[in-house]
């Protein structure tokens, strides 16, 4: 049966696994074209191969201006045009910063904030064209900061803005620019976090909900996907989030402050602990990705 997506161009960036690929798949059966963009040459094949012969994938580095683009115009040329881009390419290091790897730090900006401009600037002449939509995934986190999650915080808030200020610079042109903000995701992302600290896992526990809640890959690659069909503003997952986002000012607030302090003050050195301990400021995968072995 026909859908509004139906024979709708999509290109994904960090789309090798995890909620792009998961994205891709619905929308693909939901009748778009995927151009599935990241930096797993071998995932992406396998998705791609999984998705049909229709389907496309490109290596590509959205830190890299010039790599992004050339994926654009890529996909752009082998399937047509391009009418709608998620803007999902994302890492998310460990560490408090005082105990920060400045390499990490820099490179959590690069690719979650830095990363979305590149993509957004190399996408706009192919959706100005389209009358298209950009999907910018962010994330809880651009609104609810929480310790040991600084850079990857800062890189999603400073996303939220972007997408925001280029929602009212694209209007006029017939773009739409939303983004969306999941909490927490059953990914390899979170999964890997919550295997290499416990501390990570205990400070989840106590976060009060909605915060603390985990949904299926599954169902947030559907809230996505319908959320690009309404070319929404905002999308949330799950949905309760949304109060997050009106009550942005609470997580900082001097009343949750001192009803996480006793928490906080026993999980940041535990957690430091854990860092060190574990040499690196990503994920295995992550940190082999980022040191491109």
């Amino acid at each position: 049966m026909p859908t509004s997506m139906s024979g709708k161009v999509v290109a994904i960036t960090g789309a090798a696994r995890g909620i792009g690929a998961q994205t891709a798949r619905e929308l693909a059966r939901r009748g778009a074209l995927i151009s599935l963009i990241g930096l797993e040459p071998a995932e992406l094949s396998a998705v791609a191969a999984e998705l049909g012969t229709d389907h496309v994938w490109i290596e590509a580095d959205v830190a890299d201006a010039d790599s992004i683009e050339s994926a654009l115009d890529e996909t752009a040329r082998r399937l047509g045009g391009i009418d709608v881009v998620v803007a999902n390419a994302g890492v998310a290091p460990f560490g408090t910063v005082r105990h920060h790897d400045p390499g990490a730090f820099t490179k959590t900006v690069d690719v979650n904030l830095n990363g979305v401009f590149h993509t957004a600037r190399a996408a706009l002449p192919h959706l100005v064209e389209r009358n298209g939509y950009l999907l910018v995934v962010s994330s809880l986190s651009a609104f609810a900061p929480i310790g040991g999650m600084a850079a990857y915080t800062a890189s999603k808030a400073g996303s939220e803005a972007l997408a925001s200020a280029l929602s009212s610079e694209t209007s006029h042109l017939g773009v739409d620019v939303g983004s969306a903000h999941p909490s927490w995701i059953d990914t390899d992302l979170v999964r890997e976090a919550s295997a290499d600290l416990p501390s990570f896992r205990a400070m989840r526990a106590k976060l009060p909900w909605p915060m603390h809640s985990t949904t299926t890959v599954e169902d947030c690659a559907r809230a996505i996907t319908t959320g690009i069909e309404r070319r929404a503003r905002r999308i949330y997952v799950p949905r309760s989030i949304m109060l997050m986002h009106w009550l942005r000012n609470l997580p900082a607030s001097r009343l949750v402050e001192r009803l996480m302090k006793p928490t906080v003050r026993r999980l940041m050195p535990q957690m430091e602990s854990e860092v060190a301990g574990l040499g690196r400021g990503f994920s295995a995968r992550n940190q082999k990705l980022q040191s491109g072995d």
